[in-house]
């Protein structure tokens, strides 16, 4: 590990039933992935791939809440690869769940020497940098998890729609005030696009958008009651505390 990314924290999610060891310097784990993972539609016998999973946060989530299902979790920093694939080691996840360090830009010939073939993953979930580069961190780690590109969301989708089986779903966060980039990235080859806002509090405009979609489909695009965070107190609301420490599905569905 380099000089500045040798201390870590084993931080406990989804109520202590996932452990995570992450840098304590660069991107941490947040709400963000837990609910990423919630939002996915997965069963048992399915096979998911979590997109720039970092430490594997999300990914692993998803095969904590999903007995059977079959995870690989995809980043393009080998520290964090690392990382990850001692979480997997750690939470006792090893036979349904492995990280590779590959690009999510890169050729499609390196997703299929790591065995990920195009056309045979059920679910892809992701969370791909979606901040403006001018706004970047200095902290290097930091900045390529958080500063995207205007081509960032059409790359990391199309990289989705080529392993994804038809019928296939997508589930990935953005930012709300980008809802419009969301909607462009998936008209090409999705349908079935059902978006859930997040609110952080009452009466506040919604700082994420959720967005899940079909490949393949011709169902129209449907807007599901949004999920609020913070109740006017402060204090997590019923649903964001299941989804958050319970693992529980959020409440919209394809």
């Amino acid at each position: 590990m380099s000089a500045d990314r040798n201390a870590f924290s084993d931080d406990a999610v989804l109520g202590g039933r996932l452990v995570l060891r992450q840098p304590l310097r660069g991107h941490r784990v947040g709400h963000d992935a837990i609910l990423l993972a919630a939002a996915t539609a997965a069963v048992s016998g399915d096979c998911a791939v979590d997109l720039g999973a970092g430490v594997g946060a999300a990914g692993l989530a998803l095969a904590r809440r999903v007995d059977g299902l079959a995870v690989t979790l995809v980043e393009i920093d080998q520290e964090l690869v690392a990382l990850a694939h001692g979480n997997v080691e750690r939470n006792g996840l090893a036979e349904r769940a492995r990280a590779v360090c590959l690009d999510v830009g890169g050729p499609a010939a390196a997703f299929a020497a790591a065995g990920l073939i195009p056309g045979a993953v059920d679910c892809v979930l992701m969370n791909p940098p979606f901040n403006e580069p001018h706004n970047a961190s200095p902290d290097a780690a930091r900045r390529r998890a958080h500063a995207g590109t205007p081509a960032t969301l059409p790359r990391w989708v199309t990289v989705a729609a080529r392993l994804l089986r038809d019928q296939g779903a997508l589930t990935l966060m953005w930012r709300a005030d980008g809802l419009r980039d969301v909607l462009d990235a998936l008209a090409d080859g999705f349908g079935a696009v059902s978006l859930l806002p997040i609110y952080p509090k009452p009466q506040a405009p919604a700082v994420r958008i959720i967005a899940r979609a079909v490949k393949g489909s011709r169902a129209p695009l449907t807007l599901r009651p949004g999920l609020l965070l913070a109740d006017a107190t402060g204090h997590p609301t019923r649903e964001a505390e299941a989804a958050l420490r319970d693992g529980a599905v959020l409440s919209f569905s394809l």
